[in-house]
Protein backbone atom coordinates (compact mmCIF):
# COMPACT_ATOMS: atom_id res chain seq x y z
CA UNK A 1 0.00 0.00 0.00
CA UNK A 2 1.58 3.41 -0.83
CA UNK A 3 1.63 6.82 1.08
CA UNK A 4 -1.86 7.56 -0.30
CA UNK A 5 -3.98 4.76 0.52
CA UNK A 6 -2.21 5.09 3.55
CA UNK A 7 -3.09 8.94 3.97
CA UNK A 8 -6.88 7.76 2.93
CA UNK A 9 -7.00 4.96 5.61
CA UNK A 10 -5.59 6.67 8.64
CA UNK A 11 -7.83 10.29 7.08
CA UNK A 12 -11.32 7.63 7.09
CA UNK A 13 -9.83 6.37 10.83
CA UNK A 14 -9.78 9.76 12.57
CA UNK A 15 -12.53 11.19 11.15
CA UNK A 16 -14.44 8.27 12.37
CA UNK A 17 -13.01 8.66 16.08
CA UNK A 18 -14.61 12.04 15.47
CA UNK A 19 -17.68 10.86 14.65
CA UNK A 20 -17.45 8.54 17.83
CA UNK A 21 -16.97 11.26 20.04
CA UNK A 22 -19.92 12.94 18.94
CA UNK A 23 -22.04 10.02 18.24
CA UNK A 24 -21.95 8.65 21.91
CA UNK A 25 -22.89 11.77 24.04
CA UNK A 26 -25.67 12.81 21.35
CA UNK A 27 -27.32 9.55 21.60
CA UNK A 28 -27.33 10.30 25.35
CA UNK A 29 -28.83 13.33 25.56
CA UNK A 30 -31.49 12.27 23.23
CA UNK A 31 -32.16 9.58 25.66
CA UNK A 32 -32.76 11.82 28.22
CA UNK A 33 -34.63 14.29 26.04
CA UNK A 34 -37.33 11.71 25.42
CA UNK A 35 -37.18 10.90 29.68
CA UNK A 36 -37.47 15.11 29.85
CA UNK A 37 -40.21 15.43 27.83
CA UNK A 38 -42.24 12.98 29.45
CA UNK A 39 -41.79 14.60 33.18
CA UNK A 40 -42.55 18.18 31.19
CA UNK A 41 -46.23 16.63 29.92
CA UNK A 42 -46.66 15.02 33.08
CA UNK A 43 -47.02 18.37 34.46
CA UNK A 44 -50.46 18.64 32.82
CA UNK A 45 -51.68 15.54 34.83
CA UNK A 46 -49.81 16.94 38.42
CA UNK A 47 -52.50 19.71 37.33
CA UNK A 48 -55.63 17.78 36.42
CA UNK A 49 -54.34 15.54 39.68
CA UNK A 50 -54.60 18.75 41.86
CA UNK A 51 -57.97 19.94 40.49
CA UNK A 52 -59.95 16.90 40.91
CA UNK A 53 -61.51 16.39 44.13
CA UNK A 54 -59.79 14.68 46.75
CA UNK A 55 -57.13 14.25 44.01
CA UNK A 56 -59.07 11.24 42.38
CA UNK A 57 -59.51 11.34 39.00
CA UNK A 58 -61.85 8.52 36.90
CA UNK A 59 -60.33 5.38 35.41
CA UNK A 60 -61.60 6.25 31.94
CA UNK A 61 -59.78 10.16 32.58
CA UNK A 62 -56.32 8.48 34.12
CA UNK A 63 -56.51 5.76 30.87
CA UNK A 64 -56.50 8.98 28.85
CA UNK A 65 -54.20 10.97 30.39
CA UNK A 66 -51.54 7.95 30.24
CA UNK A 67 -52.01 6.99 26.95
CA UNK A 68 -51.18 10.82 26.26
CA UNK A 69 -48.16 10.89 28.36
CA UNK A 70 -46.75 7.83 26.70
CA UNK A 71 -46.21 6.49 30.37
CA UNK A 72 -47.47 3.91 32.66
CA UNK A 73 -47.89 5.88 36.14
CA UNK A 74 -47.54 9.12 37.07
CA UNK A 75 -46.70 10.10 40.68
CA UNK A 76 -46.87 13.63 41.74
CA UNK A 77 -45.81 15.06 45.44
CA UNK A 78 -47.61 17.86 46.48
CA UNK A 79 -46.38 19.18 49.72
CA UNK A 80 -45.67 16.34 51.88
CA UNK A 81 -48.57 14.19 50.08
CA UNK A 82 -48.34 11.98 47.03
CA UNK A 83 -50.52 11.54 44.55
CA UNK A 84 -50.77 8.80 42.04
CA UNK A 85 -52.11 8.61 38.47
CA UNK A 86 -52.10 4.68 37.54
CA UNK A 87 -54.95 2.27 36.11
CA UNK A 88 -52.15 -0.83 36.70
CA UNK A 89 -50.45 -2.32 39.17
CA UNK A 90 -47.47 -0.50 40.17
CA UNK A 91 -44.26 -3.04 39.40
CA UNK A 92 -42.13 -4.45 42.41
CA UNK A 93 -38.75 -2.94 40.51
CA UNK A 94 -37.55 -0.90 37.47
CA UNK A 95 -35.23 -1.41 34.97
CA UNK A 96 -33.12 1.86 35.93
CA UNK A 97 -33.81 5.43 38.07
CA UNK A 98 -33.07 7.98 36.11
CA UNK A 99 -32.46 11.66 38.44
CA UNK A 100 -32.93 14.11 35.58
CA UNK A 101 -32.26 16.91 38.64
CA UNK A 102 -28.39 15.76 38.27
CA UNK A 103 -27.09 15.13 34.87
CA UNK A 104 -24.89 12.34 34.97
CA UNK A 105 -23.45 11.98 31.79
CA UNK A 106 -21.42 8.66 32.53
CA UNK A 107 -24.61 7.19 33.60
CA UNK A 108 -26.53 8.47 30.95
CA UNK A 109 -24.23 7.08 27.87
CA UNK A 110 -24.23 3.73 29.88
CA UNK A 111 -28.24 3.95 30.14
CA UNK A 112 -28.41 4.68 26.49
CA UNK A 113 -26.36 1.41 25.56
CA UNK A 114 -28.26 -0.31 28.08
CA UNK A 115 -31.51 0.64 26.23
CA UNK A 116 -30.07 -0.02 23.07
CA UNK A 117 -28.49 -3.66 23.28
CA UNK A 118 -30.18 -4.59 26.84
CA UNK A 119 -33.71 -3.97 26.97
CA UNK A 120 -35.71 -4.72 30.18
CA UNK A 121 -39.20 -5.82 31.02
CA UNK A 122 -39.44 -3.32 33.66
CA UNK A 123 -40.53 0.18 33.17
CA UNK A 124 -38.19 3.27 33.77
CA UNK A 125 -38.71 5.25 36.76
CA UNK A 126 -37.40 8.75 35.10
CA UNK A 127 -37.39 12.10 38.36
CA UNK A 128 -37.83 15.60 37.51
CA UNK A 129 -38.67 19.02 38.99
CA UNK A 130 -42.59 20.28 39.30
CA UNK A 131 -43.97 23.28 38.48
CA UNK A 132 -46.80 25.56 39.88
CA UNK A 133 -46.70 24.64 43.38
CA UNK A 134 -45.44 21.03 42.43
CA UNK A 135 -42.89 19.69 44.62
CA UNK A 136 -41.35 16.67 42.14
CA UNK A 137 -42.94 14.37 39.80
CA UNK A 138 -42.21 10.80 38.57
CA UNK A 139 -42.81 9.22 35.75
CA UNK A 140 -42.62 4.99 34.67
CA UNK A 141 -41.85 4.77 31.46
CA UNK A 142 -41.97 1.43 29.37
CA UNK A 143 -38.74 0.84 27.50
CA UNK A 144 -39.87 -0.78 24.70
CA UNK A 145 -41.33 2.47 22.64
CA UNK A 146 -37.96 4.64 23.86
CA UNK A 147 -35.98 1.85 22.56
CA UNK A 148 -37.63 2.16 19.14
CA UNK A 149 -37.31 6.12 18.99
CA UNK A 150 -33.62 5.30 20.12
CA UNK A 151 -32.76 2.93 17.44
CA UNK A 152 -34.70 5.46 14.65
CA UNK A 153 -32.74 8.20 16.50
CA UNK A 154 -29.03 6.14 16.12
CA UNK A 155 -29.79 5.23 12.75
CA UNK A 156 -30.35 8.59 11.24
CA UNK A 157 -27.42 9.93 13.50
CA UNK A 158 -25.43 7.32 11.53
CA UNK A 159 -26.53 7.98 8.19
CA UNK A 160 -25.84 11.77 8.85
CA UNK A 161 -22.18 10.69 10.36
CA UNK A 162 -21.56 8.54 7.43
CA UNK A 163 -22.27 11.45 5.10
CA UNK A 164 -20.85 13.87 6.93
CA UNK A 165 -17.34 11.02 7.76
CA UNK A 166 -17.22 10.93 3.44
CA UNK A 167 -17.70 14.23 2.83
CA UNK A 168 -14.86 15.33 5.44
CA UNK A 169 -12.63 12.34 4.56
CA UNK A 170 -12.39 13.22 0.83
CA UNK A 171 -11.98 16.64 1.63
CA UNK A 172 -9.00 16.23 3.68
CA UNK A 173 -7.55 13.52 1.50
CA UNK A 174 -8.04 15.93 -1.53
CA UNK A 175 -5.96 18.41 0.29
CA UNK A 176 -3.28 16.44 1.53
CA UNK A 177 -3.03 14.63 -2.00
CA UNK A 178 -2.31 17.61 -3.63
CA UNK A 179 -0.44 19.53 -0.69
CA UNK A 180 1.62 16.61 0.35
CA UNK A 181 1.06 13.50 -1.63
CA UNK A 182 1.88 14.37 -5.14
CA UNK A 183 4.61 17.44 -4.24
CA UNK A 184 6.64 13.68 -2.09
CA UNK A 185 6.13 11.93 -5.11
CA UNK A 186 7.07 14.34 -7.69
CA UNK A 187 10.24 14.21 -5.26
CA UNK A 188 10.78 10.92 -5.39
CA UNK A 189 10.74 10.41 -9.01
CA UNK A 190 13.38 13.35 -9.31
CA UNK A 191 15.32 11.42 -7.19
CA UNK A 192 15.07 8.39 -9.16
CA UNK A 193 15.72 10.04 -12.90
CA UNK A 194 18.73 11.46 -10.93
CA UNK A 195 19.81 8.03 -9.51
CA UNK A 196 19.45 6.52 -13.81
CA UNK A 197 21.50 9.22 -15.06
CA UNK A 198 23.04 11.55 -12.33
CA UNK A 199 25.29 13.37 -15.18
CA UNK A 200 22.04 15.14 -17.15
CA UNK A 201 22.96 18.42 -18.04
CA UNK A 202 19.61 19.40 -18.73
CA UNK A 203 18.12 18.50 -15.72
CA UNK A 204 15.01 20.44 -14.84
CA UNK A 205 14.27 22.64 -12.16
CA UNK A 206 12.29 23.03 -8.94
CA UNK A 207 8.75 22.90 -9.13
CA UNK A 208 5.86 25.25 -8.29
CA UNK A 209 7.40 27.76 -6.66
CA UNK A 210 6.70 27.06 -2.62
CA UNK A 211 7.83 28.78 0.66
CA UNK A 212 6.41 25.69 2.65
CA UNK A 213 9.26 23.00 4.02
CA UNK A 214 8.63 20.54 0.55
CA UNK A 215 9.32 23.70 -1.17
CA UNK A 216 12.44 24.15 0.46
CA UNK A 217 13.19 20.50 -0.49
CA UNK A 218 12.57 20.75 -4.26
CA UNK A 219 15.22 23.86 -3.88
CA UNK A 220 18.02 22.01 -1.83
CA UNK A 221 17.04 18.93 -4.33
CA UNK A 222 17.58 21.02 -7.26
CA UNK A 223 20.67 22.79 -6.22
CA UNK A 224 22.47 19.40 -4.62
CA UNK A 225 21.49 17.86 -8.52
CA UNK A 226 23.05 20.31 -10.26
CA UNK A 227 25.79 20.30 -7.94
CA UNK A 228 26.34 16.91 -7.46
CA UNK A 229 25.92 16.30 -11.44
CA UNK A 230 28.80 18.73 -12.70
CA UNK A 231 30.96 17.49 -9.97
CA UNK A 232 30.54 13.87 -11.56
CA UNK A 233 31.12 15.32 -14.59
CA UNK A 234 34.28 16.71 -13.28
CA UNK A 235 35.47 13.02 -11.63
CA UNK A 236 34.36 11.55 -15.63
CA UNK A 237 36.37 14.08 -16.96
CA UNK A 238 39.03 13.82 -14.51
CA UNK A 239 39.28 9.82 -14.87
CA UNK A 240 39.36 10.34 -18.79
CA UNK A 241 41.95 12.38 -18.68
CA UNK A 242 44.14 10.07 -15.91
CA UNK A 243 43.58 7.30 -18.49
CA UNK A 244 45.46 9.47 -20.53
CA UNK A 245 48.44 10.45 -18.58
CA UNK A 246 48.45 6.88 -18.21
CA UNK A 247 49.26 5.98 -22.17
CA UNK A 248 51.30 9.41 -22.06
CA UNK A 249 53.60 8.26 -19.42
CA UNK A 250 53.54 4.69 -21.21
CA UNK A 251 55.11 6.69 -23.73
CA UNK A 252 57.06 8.56 -21.90
CA UNK A 253 58.99 5.80 -20.27
CA UNK A 254 60.00 4.36 -23.15
CA UNK A 255 61.36 8.08 -24.21
CA UNK A 256 62.77 8.38 -20.87
CA UNK A 257 64.68 4.73 -21.18
CA UNK A 258 66.16 5.75 -24.22
CA UNK A 259 67.76 8.52 -22.97
CA UNK A 260 68.89 7.01 -20.56
CA UNK A 261 70.98 5.09 -22.34
CA UNK A 262 72.00 8.11 -24.38
CA UNK A 263 73.21 9.80 -21.01
CA UNK A 264 75.50 6.50 -19.94
CA UNK A 265 77.13 7.15 -22.85
CA UNK A 266 78.11 10.94 -21.09
CA UNK A 267 80.32 9.28 -18.77
CA UNK A 268 82.95 8.00 -20.95
CA UNK A 269 83.56 11.71 -21.94
CA UNK A 270 86.29 13.60 -20.35
CA UNK A 271 84.97 16.82 -20.97
CA UNK A 272 84.61 17.88 -17.04
CA UNK A 273 81.56 19.62 -17.81
CA UNK A 274 80.07 16.73 -18.51
CA UNK A 275 81.92 14.62 -16.00
CA UNK A 276 79.77 16.99 -13.59
CA UNK A 277 76.24 17.19 -14.93
CA UNK A 278 76.34 13.90 -16.58
CA UNK A 279 76.01 12.19 -12.64
CA UNK A 280 72.89 14.22 -11.82
CA UNK A 281 71.38 13.84 -15.80
CA UNK A 282 71.60 9.46 -15.41
CA UNK A 283 69.71 10.36 -11.69
CA UNK A 284 67.07 12.74 -12.70
CA UNK A 285 66.12 9.86 -15.80
CA UNK A 286 66.34 7.57 -13.69
CA UNK A 287 64.15 9.11 -10.68
CA UNK A 288 61.56 10.30 -14.28
CA UNK A 289 61.62 6.45 -15.55
CA UNK A 290 60.54 4.86 -11.85
CA UNK A 291 57.89 7.96 -11.57
CA UNK A 292 56.62 6.93 -14.78
CA UNK A 293 56.61 2.53 -13.74
CA UNK A 294 54.82 3.87 -10.61
CA UNK A 295 51.74 5.49 -11.67
CA UNK A 296 51.47 3.18 -14.49
CA UNK A 297 51.55 0.19 -11.67
CA UNK A 298 48.85 2.16 -9.82
CA UNK A 299 47.10 3.23 -12.86
CA UNK A 300 45.66 6.46 -10.74
CA UNK A 301 46.73 9.39 -9.56
CA UNK A 302 47.30 8.10 -6.00
CA UNK A 303 51.36 7.91 -4.57
CA UNK A 304 52.87 4.99 -3.16
CA UNK A 305 53.78 4.91 0.41
CA UNK A 306 56.32 6.81 1.69
CA UNK A 307 60.08 5.22 2.38
CA UNK A 308 61.27 6.69 5.19
CA UNK A 309 64.68 7.55 6.41
CA UNK A 310 67.21 9.45 7.43
CA UNK A 311 69.19 11.00 4.81
CA UNK A 312 71.53 14.34 4.18
CA UNK A 313 69.45 17.34 3.39
CA UNK A 314 72.09 19.55 1.72
CA UNK A 315 72.67 17.22 -1.37
CA UNK A 316 68.29 17.08 -2.33
CA UNK A 317 68.80 20.86 -2.02
CA UNK A 318 71.73 21.15 -4.09
CA UNK A 319 69.84 19.71 -6.86
CA UNK A 320 67.10 22.32 -7.10
CA UNK A 321 69.92 25.16 -7.64
CA UNK A 322 70.06 24.50 -11.62
CA UNK A 323 65.57 24.89 -11.97
CA UNK A 324 66.40 28.72 -12.56
CA UNK A 325 67.55 27.76 -16.14
CA UNK A 326 64.24 26.64 -16.55
CA UNK A 327 63.14 29.67 -17.73
CA UNK A 328 66.98 31.38 -19.05
CA UNK A 329 64.72 35.19 -20.25
CA UNK A 330 63.80 35.19 -16.34
CA UNK A 331 67.45 35.56 -14.96
CA UNK A 332 66.09 33.91 -11.44
CA UNK A 333 68.63 32.51 -9.54
CA UNK A 334 68.36 29.54 -6.75
CA UNK A 335 70.51 29.76 -3.74
CA UNK A 336 69.96 26.77 -1.11
CA UNK A 337 71.19 27.27 2.24
CA UNK A 338 71.16 24.05 4.85
CA UNK A 339 73.84 22.84 7.41
CA UNK A 340 76.14 19.72 6.25
CA UNK A 341 75.48 17.63 8.88
CA UNK A 342 71.78 18.56 8.79
CA UNK A 343 69.20 14.94 8.42
CA UNK A 344 65.38 14.72 7.36
CA UNK A 345 63.68 12.02 7.98
CA UNK A 346 62.00 11.54 4.34
CA UNK A 347 61.70 9.26 1.44
CA UNK A 348 64.14 11.66 -0.81
CA UNK A 349 62.69 11.10 -4.33
CA UNK A 350 58.86 12.46 -2.63
CA UNK A 351 60.48 15.35 -1.30
CA UNK A 352 62.51 16.17 -3.81
CA UNK A 353 59.46 15.94 -6.09
CA UNK A 354 57.62 18.39 -4.13
CA UNK A 355 60.57 20.88 -3.76
CA UNK A 356 60.96 20.83 -7.36
CA UNK A 357 56.93 21.87 -7.91
CA UNK A 358 57.81 24.87 -5.45
CA UNK A 359 60.84 26.13 -6.85
CA UNK A 360 59.23 25.64 -10.51
CA UNK A 361 56.18 27.68 -9.79
CA UNK A 362 58.58 30.17 -8.10
CA UNK A 363 60.48 30.25 -11.11
CA UNK A 364 57.15 30.50 -13.55
CA UNK A 365 55.53 33.22 -11.40
CA UNK A 366 58.97 35.52 -11.82
CA UNK A 367 58.98 34.66 -15.58
CA UNK A 368 54.88 35.88 -15.96
CA UNK A 369 55.57 39.00 -13.71
CA UNK A 370 59.03 39.94 -15.08
CA UNK A 371 60.29 40.46 -11.89
CA UNK A 372 63.65 42.12 -11.60
CA UNK A 373 66.30 40.63 -9.83
CA UNK A 374 64.63 37.67 -8.88
CA UNK A 375 65.69 35.06 -6.76
CA UNK A 376 64.42 31.84 -5.05
CA UNK A 377 65.68 31.09 -1.46
CA UNK A 378 65.76 27.32 -0.06
CA UNK A 379 66.82 27.02 3.54
CA UNK A 380 66.64 24.25 6.09
CA UNK A 381 66.97 24.16 9.59
CA UNK A 382 66.24 21.27 12.51
CA UNK A 383 64.38 21.87 15.76
CA UNK A 384 64.94 19.30 18.41
CA UNK A 385 67.23 16.41 18.78
CA UNK A 386 67.96 13.99 15.79
CA UNK A 387 65.66 11.35 15.72
CA UNK A 388 62.92 13.27 18.17
CA UNK A 389 63.07 16.82 16.51
CA UNK A 390 61.38 18.34 13.37
CA UNK A 391 62.99 19.65 10.18
CA UNK A 392 61.75 23.33 8.58
CA UNK A 393 62.23 23.70 4.87
CA UNK A 394 61.50 27.52 3.72
CA UNK A 395 60.92 27.99 0.65
CA UNK A 396 60.77 31.97 -0.60
CA UNK A 397 60.90 34.32 -3.79
CA UNK A 398 60.60 37.90 -4.02
CA UNK A 399 58.02 37.18 -6.31
CA UNK A 400 54.42 39.07 -6.91
CA UNK A 401 53.46 36.34 -4.34
CA UNK A 402 49.91 34.27 -4.22
CA UNK A 403 46.72 36.16 -5.66
CA UNK A 404 44.04 36.38 -2.96
CA UNK A 405 41.22 34.58 -5.27
CA UNK A 406 43.86 31.22 -4.70
CA UNK A 407 44.37 31.02 -1.45
CA UNK A 408 41.35 29.14 -0.56
CA UNK A 409 42.11 26.30 -2.90
CA UNK A 410 45.63 26.58 -3.16
CA UNK A 411 46.27 22.66 -2.59
CA UNK A 412 43.07 21.74 -4.20
CA UNK A 413 43.82 19.79 -7.67
CA UNK A 414 42.42 21.99 -10.74
CA UNK A 415 41.46 24.60 -8.38
CA UNK A 416 44.54 26.24 -7.06
CA UNK A 417 46.31 27.46 -10.05
CA UNK A 418 47.73 31.45 -9.50
CA UNK A 419 48.87 31.64 -13.17
CA UNK A 420 46.83 32.08 -16.22
CA UNK A 421 47.26 28.47 -17.97
CA UNK A 422 47.89 26.63 -15.13
CA UNK A 423 46.56 23.58 -13.99
CA UNK A 424 46.79 23.97 -10.29
CA UNK A 425 48.73 20.57 -9.79
CA UNK A 426 51.92 21.50 -8.55
CA UNK A 427 51.00 22.55 -5.46
CA UNK A 428 48.41 19.75 -4.93
CA UNK A 429 51.15 16.78 -5.66
CA UNK A 430 53.51 18.82 -3.38
CA UNK A 431 50.77 19.07 -0.60
CA UNK A 432 50.30 15.16 -1.01
CA UNK A 433 54.01 14.31 -1.12
CA UNK A 434 54.63 16.35 2.25
CA UNK A 435 51.44 14.69 3.68
CA UNK A 436 52.77 11.31 2.67
CA UNK A 437 56.13 11.49 5.05
CA UNK A 438 53.72 12.85 7.86
CA UNK A 439 54.47 16.47 7.04
CA UNK A 440 52.51 19.40 6.39
CA UNK A 441 52.92 22.59 3.62
CA UNK A 442 51.18 25.79 3.99
CA UNK A 443 51.59 29.50 2.53
CA UNK A 444 53.25 31.99 5.40
CA UNK A 445 51.58 35.46 5.29
CA UNK A 446 54.76 37.74 4.08
CA UNK A 447 54.34 41.36 2.87
CA UNK A 448 55.91 41.17 -0.44
CA UNK A 449 56.82 37.39 -2.67
CA UNK A 450 55.66 34.25 -1.31
CA UNK A 451 57.14 31.57 1.33
CA UNK A 452 55.77 28.14 1.53
CA UNK A 453 56.82 25.92 4.78
CA UNK A 454 57.49 22.49 5.08
CA UNK A 455 57.51 20.64 8.09
CA UNK A 456 58.68 17.19 8.18
CA UNK A 457 58.90 15.59 12.79
CA UNK A 458 60.94 12.90 12.92
CA UNK A 459 58.61 9.35 13.21
CA UNK A 460 59.40 9.42 17.10
CA UNK A 461 58.09 12.33 17.32
CA UNK A 462 55.19 11.76 15.44
CA UNK A 463 54.92 8.94 17.11
CA UNK A 464 55.20 10.71 20.76
CA UNK A 465 52.41 13.46 19.41
CA UNK A 466 49.85 10.87 17.83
Amino acid sequence: MGLSGRLFLLTVAFVVLAEILVFVPLLASYRLSRLSDRVAAAQVAALVLRAAPEGNVSDDLARRLLAELGARAVAVRDGEAWRLLSVEPMPETVAETVDLREQDWTGAIRGAFRTLLFPADTPIRAVGNGRSGVGAVEVLVDEGPLRERLIAFALRLLAACAVIATLAAGLVFFVLQRTIVRPVLRLARNIAAFADDPERPDRPAACAPRTDEIGQAEAALARMEVALGGELRQKRRLAELGLSVSKINHELRNLLTTAQLLGDRFESVADPVVQRVAPRLVATLDRAIRFCEATLAYGRATEPSAQRRMVPLAPLLDELTDLGGLMPAAGVQVSVRAPDDLEIDVDPEQLLRALTNLVRNAVQAHAAARTQGAHVEIEGAREGARGSGRVTILVSDNGPGVPPRARANLFAAFQGSTRPGGTGLGLAIASELVRLNGGTLCLDETPSGARFRIVVPDRAAQAKAA
